[in-house]
């Protein structure tokens, strides 16, 4: 929940006046009842919620966030005390035109002096908007095709050695009706490394094999860890982690038959766990 103040201009940066007529428009019955009841605005409610104070527009107006200190009725108008708060960065009101949607505001409120509640969490929206605006990569690009919940991808050597751990793991995961792929399942992209940052970008969840202390598997684990999924770390031997890792938990296996059914089975409950 945040309060919405839409100035025709704030000529002071510490106050501000809102006629009493345009107080909580464009705000939900059931929000306007429950901070104006009985027709009474309820001020230690009000002054409880952050606020996003701006100016009319919809481009280069400054706006900030802060709070509300104190409220006075004089005749037909509120007055506003209130101090933006220096921690939290400045926007634009083009800002949050772009934000528009997701702040449950119309166009119409960007040319109308006036004050509303919105049932929306100001910070997680603006932190969300922080996350898309991080610098796009220069080496290879992050795909921009949606998540599969039932997409589970492997990160492993591409060698024979590693096949027994691949098709038991592979065969316990689809049982339990998820999809098990590694990078060199398919070719979408001219460049092998594109292929599997699609796969990591599109999986719930990225299985990353250290054994043998593969470099090209250490880059994509550190990619999958980055990018915010949940992997799986499994090994041969612990030695082969590198230190920074060692603090998150990982399956050790046997590369035989007994070892790789074992180390399906771990997966699996790890899986069931997490996905």
């Amino acid at each position: 929940m945040f309060s919405l103040i839409v100035s025709g201009g704030l000529t002071n940066p510490h106050r501000d006046t809102i006629s009493a007529g345009r107080v909580f428009e464009h705000t939900d019955d059931g929000i306007k009842a429950r901070y104006k009841p009985s027709g009474s605005l309820d001020i230690s409610a009000v002054t409880s919620l952050p606020t996003l104070f701006m100016e009319e527009g919809t481009s280069n107006e400054v706006a900030g966030i802060g709070w509300i200190s104190r409220i006075e009725l004089r005749g037909q108008e509120y007055h506003l005390y209130f101090t933006i708060d220096p921690e939290l960065p400045l926007l634009t009101n083009a800002d949050i035109k772009a934000l528009a949607p997701e702040l449950d505001m119309i166009d119409w409120e960007f040319s109308r002096n006036h004050w509303a509640i919105k049932d929306v969490d100001l910070f997680r929206v603006l932190y969300r908007q922080k996350v898309t605006q991080r610098p796009a990569p220069t080496v290879f690009q992050l795909s921009q095709n949606p998540v599969n919940q039932k997409l589970i991808s492997m990160m492993m050597p591409f060698s024979s050695d590693f096949s027994l751990a691949h098709s038991k793991i592979k065969t316990a995961i689809e049982a339990i009706g998820y999809e098990c792929r590694r990078a060199d399942d398919f070719w979408l992209h001219q460049h092998i490394m594109q292929d599997i940052l699609e796969l990591i970008c599109t999986s719930k969840v990225v299985i990353c094999d250290l054994s043998g202390k593969n470099p090209n598997v250490f880059y994509e684990a550190g990619i999958a860890h980055t990018l915010g999924k949940e992997v799986i770390l499994i090994t041969r031997h612990m030695e082969d982690v590198p230190f920074d890792l060692r603090s998150l938990r990982c399956i050790t296996y046997l590369n035989n038959q007994e070892g790789c059914e074992k180390l399906a089975l771990e997966v699996v409950d790890r899986l069931k766990t997490i996905a």
